[in-house]
């Protein structure tokens, strides 16, 4: 791995941590006892009504596309979000179209060592900007675990799982890029925000 991509993925983290510290900052901000209200009459909403994760609420119904993968697997991307950060989350679900349980493939990890040590992810995954000519891999956290859902080793018959990935963001005229995981087709995905 290059110096030059390493320093992108540093910055793209330390961008990362510093958009959640102050989104814990201005969360943690004094108010008025309305405002303080309504956070917890929301996350007890979620809690009741067994709502996918908060990472996948807000999105559309319609897939931005569609990745077929192995043996009836397949991965729905429902979102891709820019952030002023300076990173895109994408979001998605990998269903089980088959019949039968069907173990995830090891490629999804990808093959570098940082990120296998790890344990099982979607390190594998990266964005493609054609027009920029750039290909931009999952970010990392400071420990070297990389920034997407993890621990998903098989998906049974009919199972739908929510998944993340987290990405540099590509440069603002930058709208459309192709989404690439190991044993999954491509598929080109529009960036809102």
């Amino acid at each position: 791995m290059s110096i030059r991509f390493t320093a992108m993925a540093r910055r793209g983290t330390v961008a990362l941590l510093v958009a959640t510290g102050l989104a814990v900052a201005t969360g943690c901000g004094g108010g008025s006892d309305d405002k303080a209200d309504k956070p917890q009459t929301s996350a007890s909403a979620s809690k009741g009504s067994g709502s996918n994760p908060s990472a996948q609420e807000g999105q559309s119904e319609t897939p931005l596309a569609e990745l077929k993968g192995t043996d009836g697997l397949l991965l729905q991307v429902t979102s891709a979000q820019r952030d002023s950060g300076g990173f895109v989350t994408v979001n998605g679900d990998i269903k089980n179209d088959g019949a039968n349980s069907v173990v995830i493939p090891a490629q999804v990890s990808g093959d570098e060592t940082e990120i296998t040590k790890h344990g099982f992810s979607l390190g594998g995954a990266t964005l493609v900007d054609s027009k920029g000519k750039k290909r931009y891999y999952v970010l990392r956290d400071t420990d070297g675990r990389p920034l997407t859902s993890t621990g998903i080793t098989n998906v049974d018959a009919g199972q739908t799982i929510p998944v993340f990935m987290q990405f540099p963001a590509p440069p603002a005229d930058t709208t459309e890029v192709t989404l690439q995981l190991p044993t999954f087709s491509s598929g080109s995905i529009k960036i809102s925000g």
